[in-house]
């Protein structure tokens, strides 16, 4: 018996495959503004801002996590003459643009988010201390509710958009688009638009701002939405081609001989591409039978496993990732240079994301083999403890082991920052090996997670399911983030040393601003809550790891696709 994988995308893929790129770069533009800047940036110009604060604002990334609430509605719910997938895309991008043109004029302005913009229209920036983070917390959340409803049915476009050799690729696109988009959002923008950034690197002539404005660039970002959905209104169609014509092969000409045709033309084969047919059912167009389907894919032994999974494996990297660059910020880690080291993760996202599928594929291939011939995989004892069998989820098990050392690494970068201020090109370069870790390893484990997600999710339900999937992976690394960042100020203690010399220990869960604005004295800490914190979420981390999700992953990877479906 003979195990086959394509390791290649069919050239007739291509033009869907770079369009759903530019559909997840749209989606990943919210998400980094979200998720990454507007933290950063709350942070970075007013270091007053607590991390119960930033607490709050990432609520705004709940919708994010929650769109399988209303994902049902979106695969059932279309005008057929539209398309099943394009009747939501294009509505919901054309909203996201103009609501990003409002924003950015909004904040431009200085009507939201006062302050962030400031320097750019040569006003004075008082007020960037005082944020209204609810309302911040409303605009971006809207914003990302309007990208959680396009990431459904872009994820069920990416289904039937894409042939069937050519479906675990759709993973890759995923992961270039979404990172490209974060990218641009996060770690492009937070560099060009630091005047110190700017000034250092591009400018010869100094000035008090950076390149990019948060307004101006929510602006442009509008237009791109703008653009791109209009392409996609003129320039596609639901199924890119319900028939294709091919050449008729040798073996059927030979076919027709054997059976007295020798003399009929080579006329094409018409051929369908893909398999939509299962895909626009009545059932599936059913509200009531998506959600009864959906129901029953929760009851499911597989899903309910894998659900858990994904909602406990990530809080082991909570901390780091969410706190660990603050920290440095709030030590005194220049904003220009901590841009910088991200800047560098850029090209490795894009790169390795590719070869992580392959990864993944292979893992599969040689583990199919090794069935197929009644063999066992050969690994040393150490791969083993560490992984067990190899199979589609292997690079994740490496990710995750891979984002644990960079959450121990963390706490030692953190500690280690110079007491006089000074970075130096050593200390600088372990930043960058810290981050570069981190992030690696969060992309290996995002690529081999959706790969492993577009394997498994049932047609039948098209977006729906890998809704479920991503939604359920996605709020693992959502709903500890309050919990982490109120962990991190509840056991900060601090000393304020007032004008007189008089030293007073707030209160735990104290803020800094408690100390400068009402005791009018300089702040010191005395136990930072981030070590804590950090190091309680690694050791729970490897815990669950080492004595659950091994184990459960294990499992779950060898599973026949039947055991995945609820049909």
């Amino acid at each position: 018996m003979e195990v086959q994988t394509r390791r290649s995308l069919a050239k007739k893929d291509i033009p869907q495959f770079y369009l759903l790129v530019f559909l997840y770069f749209l989606q990943g533009i919210p998400v980094g503004l979200a998720f990454g800047t507007v933290p950063f940036l709350l942070k970075s110009l007013a270091k007053e801002t607590t991390f119960t604060q930033l607490g709050i604002f990432s609520m705004a990334t709940y919708p994010y996590s929650l769109k399988i609430l209303w994902s049902p509605i979106v695969d059932s719910v279309f005008v057929k003459k539209i398309g099943r997938r394009r009747s939501w895309i294009i509505p919901i991008q054309l909203v996201s643009g103009c609501m990003l043109l409002i924003l950015g004029s909004c904040i431009s302005h200085g009507h939201i988010f006062k302050g962030v913009d400031d320097a750019f229209h040569n006003r004075p920036r008082a007020s960037v201390h005082h944020i209204n983070v609810p309302l911040l917390t409303w605009c971006f959340g809207t914003l990302v509710f309007l990208c959680a409803t396009q990431d459904i049915a872009v994820d069920g476009w990416a289904l039937t958009i894409l042939s069937r050799e050519s479906i675990s690729y759709s993973s890759t696109a995923q992961t270039i688009g979404l990172n490209i988009g974060y990218f641009m959002s996060f770690t492009v923008f937070i560099a060009l638009n630091s005047s110190e950034f700017a000034n250092k690197y591009v400018r010869s002539i100094p000035l008090n701002h950076g390149l990019i404005s948060l307004g101006g660039y929510m602006k442009t970002a509008g237009l791109l939405y703008i653009v791109l959905t209009l392409y996609v209104i003129f320039f596609t169609k639901e199924v890119p081609h319900t028939v294709q014509e091919l050449p008729i092969s040798d073996k059927v000409h030979d076919k027709d001989k054997e059976l007295g045709f020798e003399n009929r033309a080579r006329s094409p084969v018409i051929i369908e591409y893909p398999d939509h047919d299962v895909l626009t059912t009545e059932n599936s167009k059913n509200i009531a039978y998506v959600y009864k389907c959906f129901m029953k894919i929760l009851q499911l032994r597989s899903v309910r496993t894998l659900a858990l999974i994904h909602l406990i494996s990530k809080f082991a990297f909570q901390c780091n990732e969410a706190a660990t660059n603050l920290k440095l910020l709030e030590k005194g880690f220049k904003r220009e240079d901590l841009a910088v080291t991200v800047l560098i993760d850029f090209p490795f996202e894009i790169i390795f994301g590719y070869y992580v599928v392959k990864w993944s594929q292979d893992n599969e291939h040689n583990r199919k083999m090794n069935h197929a011939n009644h063999k066992k995989a050969h690994t040393n004892p150490v791969f083993r403890f560490l992984i067990g069998d190899s199979g589609l989820l292997t690079p994740w098990q490496w990710g995750f082991l891979g984002r644990l050392t960079a959450a121990l690494a963390g706490n030692y970068v953190v500690s280690v920052f110079p007491k006089n201020g000074e970075i130096t090109s050593g200390y600088f370069f372990l930043v960058i090996l810290q981050h570069l870790l981190g992030s690696f390893m969060s992309t290996v484990q995002f690529v081999s997670i959706s790969a492993f997600h577009s394997k498994i999710a049932d047609p039948v339900l098209g977006g729906t399911y890998m809704t479920l999937l991503n939604t359920l992976s996605n709020f693992g690394g959502t709903w500890p983030r309050l919990l982490i960042m109120s962990m991190i100020n509840h056991y900060t203690v601090y000393k304020c040393v007032v004008d007189d010399g008089t030293a007073h220990i707030l209160p735990k869960g104290s803020s800094i601003e408690m100390c400068t604005t009402t005791l009018r004295g300089m702040a010191t800490i005395i136990r930072d809550g981030y070590y804590v914190t950090n190091f309680f979420c690694i050791i729970v981390g490897a815990s669950l790891y080492f004595f659950f999700i091994k184990k459960q992953v294990q499992y779950l990877q060898k599973l026949p696709l039947q055991s995945w479906r609820c049909t």
